[in-house]
């Protein structure tokens, strides 16, 4: 009832902490080149491109970790399915991985996610089919940029994103919705999370996290899970066709894609059930 409101919920606790540390250890080896990226996607903050410090300073993000054994737990979670299942069925993919670790800002106010919706990014449907699961690693409030959410905001249709135009300049991918009214911002909640809370979210669902104005990290591990019944669309002429112009030249670099809707078959992993229509 919650969930067909609002757009989300979160499950207090959900995650085991042992867990969360054995992610945060393996992460720290990934930033550091202990342990080899294969196809996984490493993001840096626009910042700090440029910086020649190795390790987690400047990652911001590392996502599609679908082949790494020790990150992709996560998504095989019992504890974690038992929530998906309910909004996707018994056959489930794992269609987009991210461990997020939120920098302290260098003062640009660039560690900002601008307000957007997950669907936006994705080449399938229905929509109601795909779900979000994400886990706090460490505490996550205002001070450290915790997740903001409109509630009730998945009800709306998917609308226009792109690159708001900050100062601070604004990190590769990172689109935002264009002219929200004030009516709209002003119901913004702050999800203040525990590390192993979980929240569980609607892929319209308006999100987005504020600055982190701390001098610590934080960090985040979600999957976003789709029923293997889901089907691909063509996004030529819709308000995503900008985003998957964008993705192409890095699809094709990093996973040899053809297409948006391969470059999305390439990044997803079955995770329970069987194969269907979205492969």
């Amino acid at each position: 009832e919650k969930y067909e409101r609002d757009g989300f919920f979160v499950i207090r606790g959900l995650y085991d902490l042992n867990k969360i540390e054995a992610f945060r250890s393996h992460f720290q080896k990934i930033c550091s080149g202990e342990i080899d990226r294969g196809s996984m996607l490493v993001m840096r903050d626009v910042k700090e491109r440029m910086d020649p410090s190795i390790g987690e300073r400047a990652i911001t993000k590392v996502q599609d970790f679908k082949d790494d054994p020790v990150l992709f737990k996560y998504c095989q979670d019992p504890a974690v399915l038992a929530y998906v299942t309910n909004f996707t069925g018994p056959n489930v993919k794992a269609v987009h991985t991210m461990l997020i670790n939120k920098p302290p800002d260098p003062g640009s106010m660039s560690s900002r996610h601008p307000l957007h919706q997950d669907l936006y990014y994705f080449p399938f449907r229905p929509a109601d089919k795909i779900v979000c699961s994400w886990t706090a690693m460490e505490r996550a409030d205002r001070e450290n940029g915790c997740l903001v959410v409109i509630p009730g905001s998945h009800k709306q249709p998917l609308l226009s994103h792109g690159y708001p135009e900050w100062e601070g300049g604004v990190n590769k991918m990172y689109h935002g919705i264009q002219n929200l009214t004030e009516e709209t911002l002003d119901k913004r909640v702050h999800l203040v999370m525990e590390a192993g809370d979980t929240v569980f979210f609607h892929p319209l669902l308006i999100h987005g996290s504020g600055s982190n104005r701390t001098n610590h990290f934080r960090k985040a591990i979600a999957c976003h899970y789709a029923s293997a019944e889901c089907h691909y669309i063509d996004v030529e002429g819709t308000v995503q066709e900008g985003i998957a112009a964008e993705w192409a030249e890095i699809a094709r670099k990093k996973v040899g894609a053809e297409s948006y809707q391969d470059f999305w078959r390439k990044k997803s992993r079955l995770v329970c059930g069987e194969e269907s229509t979205l492969k």
